[in-house]
């Protein structure tokens, strides 16, 4: 009887309990709002706080990027919201909050600060500040010391991210270019720059949002770029200055580098060299610098031109550190230099010479097991490339006037590469000998007026000429199967020419309309030619026995592609609609081996684009396209084209479109520089047509010929995540992946085989902004890949890291770095530890540096790792470069 009573009061009491919280929950108010100053620009990181009457704090919140702020869950009652923040006066306001579940919004203008101290005026200096499209981050509020290069002093400014391979992102989007005061020198090219170029002498970081390569198209065009400007400190500019850093190791291992530079208001110039055995890339994507490419950018015409070689001895891409597998001996000069000789004439060179002589060692087994057909090869395999690449830009800018400018693009590039492989297959003794070339002249010119306020028209011509030669050498014969007449045969060689030749011509028109809506015409014609030519020799020793029928190739492919595109956005408030209506007209001829033909399609490429912006935290972005592209000359040519020792390669000998369909949906949510930042991005494509391969595999070669066949299905969602907790001053990341493709082929069958590839990644890491002496950077990535065919094959891989940082003084810091790699489907060594560190001791301040730097300090010596295909698995072992220590020192000027 008395547990019940008290069972009926406890019931009462949290009867009573809940509809307490209930009503208090559903009288609780919210408040939004923004920050402006006295000019109606964002405020931002101003600290908002709600005070009760009796002066507690209730609430507490900080100003984003636009200035604004959102404070959730306030019972209603009478309280005092307080603006605080460097530079500004402190501003309060009483306010009343009544009514159930308002949203109260309030727009503050906070006025500037001037403290006055016997006579001598102070201006709060602030970190951060934001005008329009720029937003200016001052080093020194971010720096802590440690930072040698442009790169390191990147990393640490907010909401900007370097991943392994040195390119730069705001958010998720990649930088269009990285300028010194204003001025760009390499283009998409930048890593040169970052890598390369001194962190000391910058002072304020700057990133350009809505960025346009051409001036005149500023406020024009509808842009989404974003770029990056570093502005150097006054002692710094109109002078000489630089630094020289050395490194001496154990072993043959060492580092030079060096920077001159000048950046005066006409002129500008930067010199800079560095020459390593230590296996760093001082170059990042060299491609990116000789060949730039931009997607539906005015005056982008002829960016997706360039000539693919026949064959290729590289090393492998592998997820894992380039450095370390990377035993290299380069020798790197760039001399660049910007000159404005008149207020309307501006004049940009570039000279660049890279030297490199790169070793690569793997020892492989692979298992094929497909259609009844299964046996085992191993290799031992030691390649040695070495290249010597010369490249020569020269831009000239001609102002005409304030609405009409005159660019020209000059490019010369020279490279030369010898490549040799020392490969034990299947116990046989084998070498390799690849020596090509690649010769590249680029001119492009185009004239931009803008001859109304929002009307632009731009005329651009283009000229490329490109090609690559190469000579491959084999001292085996593997192909006793293939051509059972040349039993004699002990060698082969293949001599082969692909050059191309590109003209192409546009004319531009953009015009934004007064309620904002954006028109945009295209009219051009672009011509493309293209020779192949391959020699396939069987040889007794220096004997010439045969060129066998079927193995030559002497391929002309001309296109020429006259086009009319259309566009047009519409804009009504936050939401934006694009459609795009391309019109081909093709005229395709192809000479293969004496036959002659000619195609000439139309067609139509249709798209409708969608993005609305929901709020200042909410933006969607969708896109439907449907595309036919034209075949290639290496989807066309008719006869077998030797690509690896044991591998050729057949075309389909005939014309070909393709058709594809492609849908894109972007969730954003929040912006790069909140507290809480996420990207969601999906893209599903589906090949009407795609070109498969029809293969035969023995354990001696392997035999693919192009076959055209109907859909092929992939689909991409990547998820990114950012949250910033101030308790720990870190900031937390997760990315999120999946992939799937499926396509169909046939092996060593007649049938078709229906492939299905499923990559997962799941990783998350977390990195702090401390003030003190000591920061973090940890992580872990998950990686899952799944092949199914008539059988599966899956593996898992872990990859680890934790980055610590000491800057123990003013004098000196510590860097330690530490990597765990794991992977699955070994059953022994399938675990991988390794440690760097970087010391450095300033001597004497602004001037001499000593440092100590040492890689892999466990010195493992190899890894391995494990892969899987529709035909079977590998299991692959690299040779790293051994434990050494650089004892460095660096001097500035």
């Amino acid at each position: 009887m008395i547990l019940k009573l008290n069972f009926n009061r406890a019931f009462v009491f949290l009867t009573i309990l809940g509809f307490a919280y209930i009503n208090q929950v559903h009288s609780q108010v919210s408040i939004k709002g923004q920050v402006v100053n006295t000019y109606d620009e964002p405020a931002i990181f101003i600290n908002v706080y709600i005070e009760n009457l009796s002066s507690q704090i209730i609430k507490t919140t900080t100003t984003n990027e636009n200035g604004r702020f959102f404070i959730s869950k306030i019972p209603s009652g009478n309280y005092k919201i307080n603006f605080t923040g460097i530079g500004y006066k402190k501003k309060s306001k009483i306010i009343f909050l009544e009514k159930i579940n308002e949203e109260f919004s309030l727009v503050i203008r906070l006025e500037d600060e001037v403290i006055n101290l016997n006579e001598v005026i102070i201006h709060a200096e602030r970190p951060i500040s934001i005008k329009k499209d720029t937003i200016n981050f001052k080093t020194k509020f971010f720096i802590n010391g440690t930072e040698q290069t442009v790169e390191d002093l990147l990393q640490k400014i907010p909401g900007l991210q370097i991943d392994n391979n040195g390119t730069i992102k705001v958010g998720n989007q990649e930088i269009e270019k990285l300028m010194v005061d204003g001025d760009d020198l390499f283009e998409r090219g930048y890593k040169i720059l970052s890598k390369n170029m001194p962190a000391y002498p910058i002072e304020e970081v700057e990133i350009l949002k809505n960025y346009s390569n051409n001036r005149l198209l500023k406020g024009v065009e509808e842009s989404d770029k974003v770029a990056l400007n570093l502005k150097l400190n006054e002692k710094s500019k109109r002078i000489w200055f630089g630094n020289f850093e050395t490194g001496l190791g154990n072993g043959q291992f060492y580092q030079l580098k060096g920077n001159l530079m000048n950046f005066g208001k006409k002129n500008k110039y930067y010199f800079f060299t560095n020459l390593n055995t230590i296996g760093y890339d001082a170059t990042g994507d060299i491609e990116n610098l000789i060949r730039p490419f931009r997607i539906n950018e005015p005056a982008s015409i002829g960016d997706n031109q360039s000539v693919n070689s026949i064959i290729s001895l590289s090393p492998n891409q592998l997820n894992f550190k380039q450095s370390r597998t990377n035993f290299n001996n380069v020798e790197l000069v760039s001399l660049n230099a910007i000159f404005n000789p008149t207020e309307k004439l501006k004049i940009k060179t570039l000279g660049f010479f890279n030297a490199d002589e790169t070793a690569f060692f793997r020892n492989s087994i692979d298992v094929v097991d497909v259609n009844g057909t299964n046996f085992t090869n191993t290799e031992d395999y030691k390649l040695r490339n070495t290249k010597r690449i010369t490249f020569g830009k020269l831009d000239v800018i001609y102002n005409m006037s304030k609405t009409k400018m005159l660019e020209a693009t000059t490019k010369y590039n020279n490279g030369e590469f010898n490549d040799s492989s020392n490969l034990v297959f299947n116990s046989n003794s084998t070498i390799e000998n690849l020596q090509y070339k690649n010769t590249l002249f680029d001119h492009k010119i185009s004239y931009t007026n803008k001859f109304k306020d929002k009307k632009v028209f731009l005329l651009t011509g283009r000229f490329i000429d490109e090609q690559t030669p190469q000579n491959y050498r084999l001292n085996q014969f593997f192909y006793q199967n293939l051509f059972p007449d040349s039993e004699n045969a002990n060698n082969i060689k293949q001599l082969s020419k692909n050059q191309m030749q590109f003209a192409g011509i546009n004319a531009h028109l953009l015009d934004r309309k007064e309620n904002g809506n954006l028109l945009e015409l295209q009219l051009g014609n672009e011509y493309r030619k293209d020779q192949l030519s391959t020699t396939f020799s069987l040889l007794e020793n220096e004997t010439l026995l045969v060129q066998p029928n079927g193995y030559q190739n002497g391929a002309n492919y001309q296109v020429n592609d006259l086009y009319f595109k259309s566009k047009y956005r519409l804009k009504v408030k936050n939401l934006g609609l694009t459609g795009k209506l391309n019109f081909h007209q093709l005229f395709n001829q192809l000479k293969d081996n004496q036959i002659s033909s000619n195609q000439n399609p139309f067609f139509i490429n249709p798209s409708i684009g969608l993005d609305w912006k929901i709020n200042d935290k909410n933006k969607i972005m969708t896109s439907y396209s449907y595309n036919t592209t034209n075949a290639k000359i290496l989807d066309a040519y008719s006869n077998f084209v030797l690509t690896g020792f044991r591998s050729f390669s057949k075309g389909t000998g005939s014309f070909n479109q393709l058709d594809a369909s492609s849908l894109v949906f972007n969730h954003q949510l929040g912006n790069w520089s909140d507290r809480f930042f996420a990207n969601t991005y999906i893209v599903y494509n589906k090949n009407h047509d795609f070109f498969s391969t029809n293969t035969i595999i023995e354990q001696n070669f392997a035999q693919s010929q192009k076959i055209l066949i109907k859909d092929r299905e992939f689909i991409n969602i990547n998820s990114k995540l950012d949250y910033y907790f101030k308790f720990i001053s870190s900031n937390l990341k997760l990315d999120l992946g999946y992939t799937q493709s499926e396509f169909k082929n046939i092996v060593n069958s007649s049938d078709f085989r229906e492939v299905t590839s499923k990559n997962y990644n799941y990783g998350l890491e977390l990195r702090s902004g401390f003030k003190g002496i000591f920061n973090y950077h940890i992580g872990t990535k998950w990686m899952n890949t799944e092949i199914q065919t008539t059988v599966e094959n899956s593996f898992t891989d872990n990859v680890s890291f934790l980055d610590l940082s000491f800057v123990i003084n003013k004098k000196l810091d510590v860097q330690l770095q530490s990597e765990r790699y794991y992977f699955g489907n070994l059953q022994t060594e399938n675990t991988y530890c390794f440690l760097d560190f970087e010391a450095l001791y300033k001597l004497i301040e602004n001037k001499l540096n000593l440092g100590l730097s040492g890689s892999n300090l466990f010195n493992t010596q190899r890894f391995r790792n494990f892969a899987v295909s529709d035909i079977g698995t590998a299991t692959t072992q690299y040779r790293l470069l051994p434990r050494f220590v650089l004892l460095k020192m660096e001097y500035r000027f």
